[in-house]
């Protein structure tokens, strides 16, 4: 019996961290895909928002629809650690969270 316990115990602690963040799986979907080729716009996967300036609280300028392509201008990484990007959608530029 005491073998059967080890036996499930291994098996487990093998198969278990494969959906474990530690394991290599991503629990939170990735915001913005990038097509095939490196140079190819990113294409958003979820709705959001373009903003006028790097900010939470900064105007929103137009809605941002799943599957439209973007072409990232620029990175930034603000003061308190939220990631922007500087996008251009459409013939417009505004500042995405990332």
């Amino acid at each position: 019996m005491q073998a059967w316990r080890w036996a499930a115990l291994l098996g487990f602690a093998l198969l278990a961290p494969v959906g474990l963040p530690a394991g290599g799986a991503d629990r939170r979907p990735a915001e913005l895909r990038r097509r095939e080729g490196g140079q190819d716009p990113l294409i958003p996967v979820a709705p959001a928002q373009l903003q006028a300036a790097p900010q939470r609280q900064a105007p929103v300028l137009m809605a941002v629809r799943p599957g439209e392509p973007l072409r990232v201008l620029r990175r930034w990484l603000a003061p308190d650690g939220q990631r922007w990007l500087r996008v251009e959608l459409a013939g417009r530029r505004g500042w995405l969270a990332g």
